[in-house]
């Protein structure tokens, strides 16, 4: 079986991991960490970077940050992972959807000032398959209305828009470091970004569950205390050094990964001109990352037949996320503003296919003829 996805691994982790055992520090913020959080400061650039156990907990962090309260509202789009909107759900929050863009799969920027109330505290862009969202116009929407922009750049390390580093545009950003990811720090992993100065300091207060000793350390003060609500959210320093053994060879992965993408969209770009499948569109003004490979079908009975013909060839592909909006909790929880034009729609069509660090080019052919051959 031809999996989805393998974890990133350079060969690199394992004597960086066994360095961190030897230094005899295993809990957050040691020698690695502080490697990784300076290499992303100067490479993104940003204030401040925070590693965080998970892309979950740096979203989380964030809605502590700029003190979410009940009853505020924050808007995303519904084509998103779980976890962009529980962030600001555990604050009491009520999510706001809006449409998304049919062409990128990212929250339709038109949309978004329509659904801003008094109520509204934050926009929360997702930079879906590492293709940015119109940060122009958002930001913009941002400054006229006082909100916040936080940035779900999960998906997102190593793609610019208009040059600068997905991550770098919002008040406050998060990527991710799960195993499905670009780059990973060990199965999971998070990072929070903080490009606006007068988060930094709280922001540490917070990660360090509410005290003031990430301070003491540095002899800010002479002893630290609990000084503000906040929870456990540094990683460990094996996570740390399974990531830097993968930050050394960032340009590598993502050389990679693009190549393996473009042989994907070259390959199958016929069909997509015949109107059999749709393939990714990235706008003129966005450098995506090769994170993922997806295709669009007719409808959701096509893409059923098409993941078992892949099954049956030996291929694991899926589709992706159920609208937020039609779940359970998404009833509970959340408004639809405006219609469902796309959202719903295009995500019955979307299936992603393999892709991993290292992929080999017969690998990626096979999955195309297995395509191919369905379609004939």
């Amino acid at each position: 079986m031809i999996p989805f996805n393998r974890p990133p691994c350079t060969g690199d982790e394992e004597q960086y991991i066994k360095q961190a055992l030897k230094n005899n520090k295993l809990s957050g913020d040691g020698p690695f960490g502080k490697k990784c959080q300076e290499w992303f400061e100067t490479n993104l650039p940003s204030k401040k970077t925070l590693l965080t156990p998970s892309c979950t907990a740096a979203l989380e962090l964030a809605a502590v940050l700029i003190d979410v309260q009940p009853g505020d509202e924050v808007i995303m789009p519904s084509y998103t992972f779980v976890s962009t909107a529980n962030a600001f759900v555990l604050r009491g929050a009520r999510i706001v959807f809006v449409d998304i863009r049919p062409d990128t799969m990212n929250i339709d920027e038109k949309l978004i000032e329509a659904a801003v109330t008094p109520r509204t505290r934050a926009i929360v862009p997702v930079h879906y398959a590492g293709v940015a969202c119109e940060m122009d116009t958002i930001m913009a929407i941002a400054e006229r209305h006082n909100l916040c922009v936080i940035e779900d750049a999960a998906q997102g390390m190593m793609a610019t828009y208009k040059g600068g580093a997905l991550g770098t545009f919002g008040q406050i950003s998060a990527y991710s470091f799960h195993e499905t990811k670009n780059f990973t720090s060990g199965g999971e992993g998070g990072l929070l970004i903080i490009n606006d100065e007068q988060y930094v300091q709280r922001a540490e207060i917070i990660r360090e569950k509410g005290t003031n000793r990430s301070q003491f350390f540095r002899g800010m003060v002479d002893k630290y205390s609990w000084v503000d609500m906040g929870s456990s959210y540094l990683p460990s320093e094996l996570q740390a050094a399974y990531l830097w053994g993968q930050l050394e060879w960032a340009d590598t992965i993502t050389q990679n990964r693009l190549s393996i993408w473009e042989s994907y969209y070259s390959a199958l770009n016929g069909l997509a001109q015949r109107e059999r499948i749709e393939v990714p569109t990235i706008p003129a003004e966005c450098q995506h990352n090769g994170h993922m490979f997806y295709i669009k079908v007719k409808d959701i009975a096509e893409r059923t037949a098409l993941l078992e013909h892949l099954k049956a060839d030996g291929i694991y592909a899926v589709f992706h996320y159920i609208p937020l909006h039609t779940s359970p909790a998404g009833l509970r929880f959340s408004r639809f503003h405006g219609d469902d034009e796309y959202t719903t729609r295009e995500s019955e069509r979307l299936i992603r296919l393999p892709m991993w660090f290292g992929m080999e080019k017969e690998t990626v052919n096979y999955i195309v003829n297995s395509v191919k051959r369905f379609f004939s």
